[in-house]
């Protein structure tokens, strides 16, 4: 695994930053949502660390993580859009339920690619991205935002906010 550089230690930084202000929100809130301070906060340096991730090429050229980089920006953007313009009325709240809570999604699946392939420094858990510990680590990360993300639904439709 290649040395960190400044700018991947300065995406790593801010992505913990974001994950821990992105679940805080869903904790508190049920929903991100620029209304909340953590809200903000979280789509702000998620912002940021999309768009650094584009910068971080130490795998040898555009790869999955730039793939989910582009993703988390179009969600960003699609849940931006959704809660400033309600441009889908009641429904615009799903989206942005949906494009919001699925950058978390986006943001755990390299980080915890990258943490198993790094840690423990000199022998890592794991050398390859088909190791099924990695497997199973993203399959139990989609099944819990399935769940996670249907429960939002749920909330959003009883609450009526």
């Amino acid at each position: 695994m290649p040395e960190m550089t400044l700018l991947g230690w300065f995406h790593t930084v801010l992505g913990v930053l974001a994950v821990l202000s992105g679940f805080y929100t869903l904790y508190k809130y049920r929903v991100i949502s620029l209304k909340e301070a953590s809200g903000k906060l979280y789509v702000v340096v998620t912002l940021v660390v999309a768009g650094s991730a584009l910068g971080i090429y130490n795998q040898g050229g555009f790869g999955i993580a730039h793939v989910l980089a582009v993703l988390t920006l179009i969600a960003l953007a699609g849940g931006v859009i959704m809660e400033k313009t309600n441009l889908f009325g009641s429904f615009s709240k799903y989206f942005q339920a949906l494009g919001y809570t699925s950058t978390l999604l986006f943001h755990m699946i390299p980080a915890i690619t990258d943490f198993l392939r790094r840690l423990p420094v000199g022998d890592p858990f794991i050398d390859s991205f088909e190791d099924p510990l990695l497997i199973n680590f993203h399959l139990a990360f989609l099944v819990i935002y399935l769940v996670g993300i249907i429960l939002q639904m749920m909330w959003l439709k009883k609450s009526q906010v």
